[in-house]
C-alpha cells in the first residue's frame, strides 16, 4: 500500500501557503510604495494591471513547488510497483514415513517426491528463499530457509526414508514456523503426504490454524495410486495398505487459502510441482520513490534558474 515512511515531514507543507500569502502581501506593499513615486497611469503600465498573474510570481511559485517536492521526498514516499516483487519464503514439507517406500512411484515414492520438488525449486525466482522440513514419527528441519537454491537441492537429495508413522500435524507446524522466520515476505508451505496423521503431538487442524494466524498459505499434495498399494504384512499376517487422507489435506489447504493437488503417479507429481511456482501470487513490492521527488525538485529549480537568468528570462 502506498504511504510515507516519515509522514511528519508533510506537516512542513502547511508552510507553503503561508509563504505564498506573505509573498502576495509583500507584492501589494511594493505597489503602494510605487504609487508614492509615480503617477497612476505610469504605475499601471509598469506593473501591467491587465495581467493579474505577474511574471515574477511564476518564479516564486516554481520555488515553492521545488520546496514542496523536497519536503515530500524527505517524507519517504513508497508505493507498490508492478513488475517489482518481493521475494517469497517457500518451505517444502515432505513425508518420509514408512509408506513412502512404496514402489508404485518408481523407484519409490520418496525418490519421486524429491525429484518433483527439485522442479519446484528450479522454478522459484532468485529473490525467493526456500527451506525443507521432513516428518514421520516427528518433524525436523532438513534445510533452513536460504536464497541458495542449489544448497537446498543438495539437502533435499540427502533426505532418507524412515520407517515410522506419519506426524503430519507436527510437520506442518514446523514448516509454518520456518516460513514465518523472515518477516515482511509472502509465506508459502508445500505439504506432501501419502498417509494419515497417526503420530505427533499437534493435529493437522491445529497446525492449519497456526498457519492461518501467521498468514502462511499452504498448498497440499496428496500422493498415492488410484488403486490400493500394499506396504507389507502385519504380525498377524494381514496385508497393510497405504491410505491417503485427502479430506484432511483438502481442509488444511482450504483453511489457509491454498490449494489441494492429487497425484496418482510420478508424471502427475512432476507436473504439479512444476506448476506450483506459477500458482504463487506475488504482490507488488513496496518501493521507495523519494528519489523521483528529489529529481523533480532539481529539475524545477533548474527551470526556475533558466527563467530567471537564461536567454529567455522573464525578468529584465
Amino acid at each position: 500500500m502506498a504511504g510515507f515512511s516519515h509522514p511528519l515531514w508533510l506537516l512542513a507543507l502547511l508552510g507553503l501557503p503561508v509563504l505564498y500569502l506573505l509573498y502576495l502581501r509583500a507584492e501589494k506593499n511594493r505597489k503602494k510604495e510605487a504609487l508614492l513615486f509615480s503617477g497612476v497611469s505610469i504605475f499601471k503600465e509598469a506593473v501591467g494591471e491587465k495581467k493579474p498573474f505577474r511574471r515574477p510570481r511564476v518564479l516564486f511559485l516554481l520555488t515553492l513547488l521545488a520546496i514542496g517536492l523536497l519536503i515530500t521526498g524527505l517524507a519517504g514516499p513508497h508505493m507498490p510497483l508492478e513488475g517489482m516483487h518481493e521475494g517469497v519464503s517457500v518451505v517444502l514439507a515432505i513425508d518420509t514415513s514408512g509408506s513412502m517406500a512404496a514402489t508404485d512411484y518408481p523407484p519409490n515414492r520418496l525418490a519421486s517426491a524429491k525429484s518433483a520438488a527439485e522442479k519446484l525449486l528450479d522454478g522459484l525466482e532468485r529473490e525467493d528463499y526456500a527451506g525443507v522440513v521432513t516428518f514421520e514419527n516427528g518433524a525436523m528441519s532438513a534445510a533452513y530457509l536460504s536464497p541458495d537454491h542449489d544448497r537446498v537441492v543438495g539437502k533435499l537429495q540427502a533426505i532418507k526414508l524412515k520407517d515410522g508413522p506419519t506426524a503430519l500435524g507436527d510437520g506442518l507446524a514446523l514448516a509454518v514456523d520456518m516460513a514465518d522466520a523472515i518477516p515482511n515476505r509472502k509465506k508459502i508451505v508445500v505439504l506432501l503426504s501419502d498417509g494419515m496423521n497417526n503420530a505427533g503431538i499437534i493435529s493437522p487442524t491445529q497446525a492449519a490454524g497456526f498457519a492461518m494466524e501467521r498468514g502462511v498459505q499452504v498448498y497440499t499434495v496428496g500422493l498415492g495410486s488410484t488403486g490400493p498399494v500394499a506396504l507389507g504384512t502385519t504380525e498377524d499376517g494381514s496385508t497393510h495398505y497405504a491410505h491417503l487422507d485427502e479430506k484432511t489435506l483438502r481442509e488444511v489447504a482450504s483453511t489457509t487459502g491454498g490449494k489441494y493437488f492429487r497425484s496418482v503417479d510420478g508424471d502427475t507429481l512432476q507436473e504439479i510441482y512444476a506448476a506450483l511456482p506459477d500458482e504463487i501470487e506475488r504482490e507488488p513490492e513496496e518501493t521507495d520513490v523519494s528519489g523521483m521527488f528529489f529529481l523533480a525538485a532539481l529539475l524545477t529549480l533548474l527551470a526556475e534558474c533558466g527563467l530567471r537568468y537564461g536567454r529567455g528570462r522573464i525578468l529584465p
